[in-house]
């Protein structure tokens, strides 16, 4: 019978598309530097240049007429530690992450940087177990949704960040996010999400496979509504 760990584990890959054939390997990646000797710290450095080199040939091609200086922005927008710290809790690697008693306590598990280390960890891992073109393909199905809705004209800012600065530039509080349905079973499932800006009767909608892409696919049209109606001008 499996262990709680054991199912979350199982869970996890799921979420990430990956199956490891060397279960130590996302056990080393999973594992911050408080809690044992073999921690993950080697994993993340290593699977900072597989992210890298991963996003930039994903950008290259999609991008095919803008310079070098845009592309790096762009890359940089979509690697930082606030995208990989999101993306992380998306794929739940709070619940996994295993820390020292001090950092548990201090809610480290939650921390951006230890859970941004965390997952370019997983993907150093990911790199050892199958290779560069399997990590490639791990990012790849990862980023979709972001390599498909971004502008480069707003240098890889995703919906939601132009919209929080958008609003915080005119001192107004941030939009809220509400879950307004969910449908399907478990690891299929629809959700959408509304976006309210009260100040300016604002609501719109957005759907998506995840709370964060439906939240971002309502971002989106908050942050068209606002700036096409003038109301944040």
């Amino acid at each position: 019978m499996q262990t709680d760990r054991e199912l979350q584990v199982d869970l996890f890959c799921n979420r990430l598309g990956y199956q490891f054939t060397r279960n130590e390997l996302l056990q080393e990646a999973l594992t911050h530097r408080s809690h044992s000797a073999m921690h993950n710290e080697r994993l993340e450095f290593l699977g900072d240049s597989v992210l890298n080199c991963a996003i930039a040939a994903l950008i290259y091609k999609k991008f095919r007429d803008i310079p070098e200086g845009q592309l790096s922005r762009l890359r940089a927008g979509m690697v930082n530690q606030k995208a990989l710290s999101e993306m992380a809790m998306h794929l739940e690697m709070d619940q996994l992450i295993r820390l020292g008693e001090g950092e548990v306590r201090s809610g480290g598990n939650r921390r951006p940087s230890i859970l941004a280390d965390a997952l370019e960890a997983v993907f150093g891992a990911i790199y050892l177990d199958s290779g560069f073109a399997r990590a490639e393909a791990v990012i790849a199905r990862l980023y979709a949704l972001a390599l498909e809705t971004i502008d480069h004209s707003t240098h890889g800012k995703d919906s939601k960040t132009l919209l929080q600065e958008l609003l915080q530039s005119h001192k107004l509080d941030l939009p809220t996010y509400t879950v307004i349905t969910t449908t399907g079973k478990a690891h299929q499932q629809k959700f959408r999400v509304e976006c309210a800006i009260p100040e300016f009767s604002i609501r719109t909608q957005g759907e998506g496979s995840s709370r964060r892409s439906a939240e971002q696919a309502a971002a989106k049209k908050a942050y068209e509504l606002a700036c096409a109606d003038g109301a944040l001008s």
